[in-house]
């Protein structure tokens, strides 16, 4: 006989926080959103890969790419770039976004002397770069001969075939930096001497790497940006259970910092198989996430096959419709309540933190607040982020208002049949998902920043400065239908805000 849940499962919709005693430090400049990301001896040591946000971006071909990895990244978040697609080309994402920001950065658009402006023209076209190093053998690390930069060259003015040898900056007339100056060092040499870029060179004159002060204004103007330790930022990637053993070799190379299985239905043997691949190869160096499930056995079965993070959610998402093709999945709500008292009972058994992420059913901003007391560690989102002028797809005009395309990983548009796979035929049977349009909402730092904005408000009224402090002095109330109704506005005419 099959099993019956004796209670109906909830969205996030269905609840309300209700306010406790907070007390005058309780503002919200003191309230700090920094969550675990992976897996680690809590109250024994320090988590090794930790967000200043909760919020990570849904790993779909219409939110992430290396526009979004970079704007998550200097908000305090992490993207995880869409994994269908070519594996070079998911590599390459992943290496424009940790080449985008770096304390020192390795020279990606190099020239040799007998170029011309035309290879200029050419290559800052390609790379979107404008200063380029002239080097003997053309490399990134070749001996460094000179610099072009915008300032050196006028389009109009000369001829095409013009060798870069007349025109650069020799390095006579360079101010440069010996390897081993420290990234500060580097930074007041840029300022004392009003540049743009000041190229670090070894002991023999080959160039090592460029630091920039557009880096360290934008430092200044995201003091939450999320880097690694050579101060390139944070970017994730996924992954699937087909083509683990060539893609995640690749994605390392490229830098990515965590992986997350992209799945349907993550409690399966097909994730505990991928898995124990990346163990054998890279041992715990390489930080994976898994899902998605929806309720603790399926926690369980992850956290012990031995993932970093596990995912919560199926069918919820704006875009799916796992539910009405197959009949499959749970209320959000309901699903992180189960799932995070799982994790905290495998906690205490093991003394292992394995932080959970809610994946989808986030319609409101205060769905978020909702989640994180719930008990998630951080929330994945995709119709969120997809709304913004950094996700791949295109801005449109519809019937006079600007929409960006948003379609999901299911939909007939991306075909990704990987991630519904059950290790059939390789195809996609039928659709989980639709080809859609969102609101356009702009710059997506003006976006994150509101939204941030009401979860620190809404902490202070739960007399939380903390996640962990969050979870553990929420107080969280089902509503009804009419409460639902009642909290929204009723009983007023509105005005045209236009007007």
């Amino acid at each position: 006989m099959a099993y019956y849940y004796p209670e109906p499962s909830h969205t996030f919709s269905e609840y309300l926080l209700v306010p406790v005693f907070s007390s005058k430090e309780c503002i919200p400049t003191n309230v700090s959103l920094k969550t675990p990301v992976v897996k680690y001896r809590k109250g024994q040591e320090e988590c090794p890969l930790t967000m200043n946000i909760p919020m990570v971006s849904a790993v779909m071909q219409s939110v992430s790419g290396e526009k979004m990895g970079v704007a998550l990244a200097k908000e305090g978040g992490i993207a995880f770039i869409y994994v269908s697609q070519p594996i070079e080309q998911q590599a390459e994402m992943v290496r424009k976004v940790k080449a985008s920001k770096a304390g020192f950065v390795a020279s990606d658009s190099n020239l040799r002397l007998e170029n011309t402006m035309a290879d200029v023209v050419a290559l800052k076209e390609q790379t979107g770069h404008a200063t380029m190093a002239v080097t003997d053998d053309g490399t990134g690390t070749g001996k460094l001969l000179g610099i072009v930069t915008g300032r050196d060259y006028r389009v109009t003015r000369m001829d095409p075939n013009t060798k870069v040898s007349e025109f650069m900056t020799p390095i006579e007339k360079i101010i440069y930096a010996e390897e081993g100056t420290s990234l500060k060092e580097c930074n007041n040499i840029i300022w004392d001497n009003k540049l743009n870029s000041l190229p670090v060179i070894d002991k023999e004159g080959h160039l090592v790497a460029f630091v920039f002060r557009k880096d360290y204004d934008s430092h200044k103007s995201n003091p939450l940006s999320l880097l690694d330790p050579d101060k390139r930022y944070v970017v994730g990637a996924g992954i699937n259970t087909r083509d683990y053993a060539e893609r995640v070799p690749a994605l390392v190379e490229a830098g990515v910092d965590v992986l997350v299985m992209d799945s349907s239905e993550g409690y399966s043997e097909w994730q505990a198989i991928t898995l124990k691949w990346i163990r054998d190869h890279y041992g715990d160096s390489v930080k994976v996430g898994a899902g998605n499930v929806v309720d603790g056995e399926g926690f369980r079965y992850l956290a012990e096959a031995g993932a970093d993070f596990v995912k919560i959610g199926i069918g919820g998402g704006s875009i799916c419709i796992t539910r009405e093709t197959k009949g499959i999945g749970r209320g959000q709500a309901t699903a992180v309540i189960d799932v995070a008292a799982e994790r905290d009972k495998y906690f205490e058994e093991t003394g292992i933190y394995v932080p959970i992420c809610a994946d989808g059913g986030i319609v409101h901003d205060y769905h978020l607040t909702l989640a994180l007391a719930m008990g998630s560690d951080f929330c994945m989102l995709g119709r969120y982020f997809s709304r913004f002028d950094e996700s791949p797809t295109d801005k449109v005009l519809v019937n006079g208002n600007y929409m960006k395309e948003y379609w999901g990983e299911g939909s007939a548009r991306a075909r990704n049949w990987q991630r519904y796979d059950l290790g059939g035929e390789k195809k996609m049977s039928f659709e989980e998902g639709v080809d859609s349009y969102v609101p356009y909402a702009g710059y997506l730092s003006d976006g994150v920043a509101t939204t941030l904005a009401k979860i620190r408000h809404t902490m202070c009224n739960c007399g939380a400065l903390t996640l962990e402090e969050l979870r553990d002095k929420a107080k969280i109330t089902l509503v009804s239908s009419v409460s639902i109704v009642e909290g929204g506005a009723h009983d007023v005419v509105l005005k045209d805000s236009t007007k």
